[in-house]
């Protein structure tokens, strides 16, 4: 991991340790979010994921180690003027204020505003809940609601925890949309913490799993999965020849063949080497393919791998 205060990351985390009372939450925790990086922490409950958030943005204290947020301390984050928000899974609005009052007081306590009160609400699809007052709206609507507050500004690292708890599929597809286009439009940097590793997996260019108060694996999306084995399906004829061919083929392995006649098929596990080569090498030896299927692997999958080996 780069040093602390790398221009290259928002957030550099080394060696933490967090303890309540005797109680260890972290242990020696290292975690480095790259800008323009939409980050996901995932874990199981009790892992420490929220505890990890609440030390990025000078929630908690912690006992030991070097954590930076922007190059800064994370008890001196008020002097970014905004350019961290964090936003918890209840969110904390004020309940007797109506949405476009938090709105407005939001604006007004910004240091650099860039969006009125109607602009954010029509952005987080909450504008017929103006006149709402907080206490009076859906989970999933006070989630829209504080995401509005958080955007009055334009913040360089957004933290999220939680972000998709009380939506409902359209919420949820309109929260990631939000998210690609901040990021893409305005490189704004993300660290979403979530169990719902479907969610991370479609938006996420890095990943981190934090088990037991450790992070044990992190990397770039991409990194991750094409270090991971997948299974490949062909349905080919004459199966037998198509056995022998691909047994000869570097990673390729644990062929299976599938029924007893020749127009049979085949699966077997592939690492670095993709379909559309295999196919190409079976029909230039005159292999006939009818069928192909390439089942990479789930972030779910290899989240619960990597906790079993832990």
């Amino acid at each position: 991991m780069a040093g602390a205060g790398s221009a290259e990351q928002v957030l550099s985390i080394s060696a933490l340790d967090k303890r309540y009372g005797n109680t260890p939450v972290l242990t020696q925790l290292n975690l480095a979010v790259q800008r323009g990086a939409i980050h996901g922490l995932v874990g199981l409950n009790g892992s420490g994921k929220t505890t990890t958030l609440e030390c990025v943005l000078g929630m908690q204290a912690f006992q030991a180690g070097e954590l930076q947020v922007m190059g800064r301390h994370p008890s001196r984050l008020w002097q970014g003027r905004g350019d961290v928000v964090g936003i918890f899974d209840a969110p904390s609005l004020h309940p007797a204020l109506t949405v476009r009052q938090v709105l407005e007081h939001a604006r007004l306590v910004c240091h650099h505003p860039v969006r009125t009160p109607a602009e954010v609400e029509t952005l987080l699809g909450i504008s017929r809940y103006s006149k709402y007052k907080i206490k009076q709206l859906s989970l999933g609507n006070r989630r829209r609601a504080s995401i509005a507050h958080a955007l009055i500004g334009q913040p360089e690292f957004i933290v999220l925890d939680e972000p998709f708890n009380g939506l409902d599929a359209g919420g949820v597809e309109d929260v990631l949309a939000l998210i690609r286009q901040l990021n893409r439009e305005h490189g704004t940097t993300f660290l979403l913490s979530s169990h719902q590793l479907a969610y991370l997996e479609n938006i996420c260019s890095h990943l981190a799993i934090l088990h037991q108060g450790r992070i044990v694996l992190s990397d770039s999306v991409n990194t991750l999965f094409h270090s991971e084995l997948a299974r490949l399906s062909i349905r080919c004829d004459p199966a037998d020849k198509a056995r022998a061919l691909l047994a000869g083929i570097a990673g390729v392995s644990d062929i299976t063949h599938h029924n007893a006649d020749p127009q049979g098929y085949l699966s077997m596990t592939v690492s670095n080497i993709d379909a559309a080569t295999i196919n190409r090498t079976l029909v230039q030896a005159g292999v006939s393919v009818s069928g192909l299927e390439m089942q990479q692997p789930s972030l779910t999958q290899l989240f619960h791998d990597v906790v079993e080996a832990h």
